[in-house]
C-alpha cells in the first residue's frame, strides 16, 4: 500500500534506536486523498484525574477529536478553539503518537520520542490547561516498524504486560485515556510473530480492566481492525469511540458492539482534505446520526475559518481561535 506523504520516517527511525521509556512516537499522516497516519492508502466513562475542572459551556452534537502531530505542533492549540457560546470546538485532544517498540528479549515496551515525552513532562501548560477546559487528553499508540504490535500479542499475559505499561502511564501524566492505532508495526519483521485473531481482544480487555474509568478509542486500521470486525460484542462494547481511518472519506467502522453514537464514520485532515470536502463529511455526520467526529492534524496558528466551516455544521456555531 502507499504510504502518505507526511509520515515522519525519519523520526520513526531515529525512534527505534533510541531506549525505551515509558511512552514514544514515531509519526505518521493520513492526506485527504484517503490516506491514514500509516501504511494504508488510508491513520465508556470518561473521568478526568480531579484537575480542578471548571463549568464550561455546552455544546449539542457529534464529539469532536483532534489529533495532533507532536513532532510538529503544541497539543494546548486544541483549547484556543471556542465556539460562539464559548463552548470547546474540539472534546478529546490526541497526543500523536507513543510507539510499541520491541526489547532485546523480544518484549513489547512503551516507548516516546523526545517531542512525546515533552508534551507530557510540561503537562501543565500542554495538557491541564485543556482538561480544566473540559477537553480529555488521550495518548495514541502505534507500531514502530520493529515487528511488535496491537496485533501480535501471543498471550493474554502479554497484552496484560503491555496494557500494565500503558495505565500507567496515563496515571503517571494524568491522562484521560488511549487511543489504538494498528500503523507502523511491520508484523514479521526480524523474524516476529503474524497477527492473530486474539490480541487486539486480550488487550483491550486488559486496558479496560485497568482503566475502568477511562477513554479506549480505536482508528480502524490494520490486522486489528479485521480481528474486531468478528470479535464478540463484549470486546467492542469495552471501547468508547471508534474511527474512520481513511481522511476526506466516509466510512464508519463495524465493530460489533460499538453503536454509531460511538462511531465517526468522516475523517478529516486539517491540512490536506478539502474545506468543502470537510463540510460535506459533517453535514452526513449530522444527518446520518453518528455521535462522533474525528480531525486530525491540527496545526500551530489560526485555523478557526476551515474549523469554522464543520463546527457550523455540526453545532450551528463559529470556530474563534484565542
Amino acid at each position: 500500500m502507499k504510504k502518505s506523504t507526511k509520515f515522519g520516517i525519519a523520526t520513526a527511525l531515529v525512534a527505534m534506536l533510541a531506549a525505551p521509556l515509558v511512552p514514544a512516537a514515531a509519526s505518521a499522516a493520513p492526506s485527504s486523498s484517503g490516506a491514514s497516519h500509516g501504511q494504508g492508502t488510508s491513520h465508556g466513562g470518561r473521568h478526568g484525574h480531579g484537575h480542578g475542572h471548571h463549568a464550561v459551556p455546552t455544546k449539542s452534537g457529534p464529539t469532536s477529536i483532534a489529533y495532533v502531530e507532536v513532532n510538529n505542533d503544541e497539543l494546548a492549540n486544541v483549547g484556543r478553539y471556542t465556539l460562539e457560546n464559548g463552548a470547546n470546538a474540539f472534546d478529546v485532544a490526541i497526543i500523536f503518537a507513543a510507539n510499541i517498540n520491541r526489547d532485546a528479549d523480544g518484549k513489547a515496551v512503551l516507548y516516546a520520542n523526545e517531542n512525546v515525552q515533552r508534551t507530557l513532562d510540561q503537562a501543565a501548560t500542554q495538557i491541564r490547561p485543556l482538561q480544566a477546559k473540559g477537553i480529555k487528553v488521550t495518548l495514541s499508540v502505534l507500531g514502530n516498524h520493529q515487528g511488535t504490535g496491537l496485533a501480535n500479542f501471543t498471550s493474554k499475559a502479554a497484552a496484560r504486560d503491555f496494557a500494565a505499561q500503558v495505565s500507567a502511564t496515563v496515571e503517571k501524566y494524568g491522562l484521560d485515556g488511549v487511543d489504538l492505532d494498528d500503523e507502523y508495526s511491520d508484523y514479521g519483521v526480524g523474524g516476529t510473530p503474524q497477527p492473530n485473531q486474539q490480541s487486539i481482544g486480550w488487550l483491550i480487555s486488559a486496558l479496560r480492566a485497568d482503566m475502568p474509568g477511562k477513554i479506549i478509542s480505536f482508528y480502524d486500521i490494520g490486522p486489528s481492525s479485521d480481528a474486531l470486525k468478528t470479535a464478540n460484542p463484549s470486546i467492542g462494547g469495552k471501547l468508547d469511540y471508534a474511527w474512520n481511518p481513511y481522511y476526506g472519506t466516509y466510512t464508519a467502522p463495524t465493530i460489533p458492539g460499538l453503536p454509531k453514537s460511538k462511531l465517526s464514520a468522516a475523517a478529516v485532515d486539517i491540512q490536506n482534505t478539502p474545506e468543502a470536502t470537510a463540510v460535506s463529511l459533517a453535514q452526513r455526520t449530522k444527518a446520518d446520526g453518528y455521535g462522533v467526529f474525528m480531525t486530525y492534524n491540527l496545526p500551530g496558528g489560526d485555523e478557526s475559518a476551515y474549523v469554522s466551516s464543520f463546527t457550523k455544521v455540526l453545532y450551528g456555531q463559529a470556530a474563534s481561535y484565542r
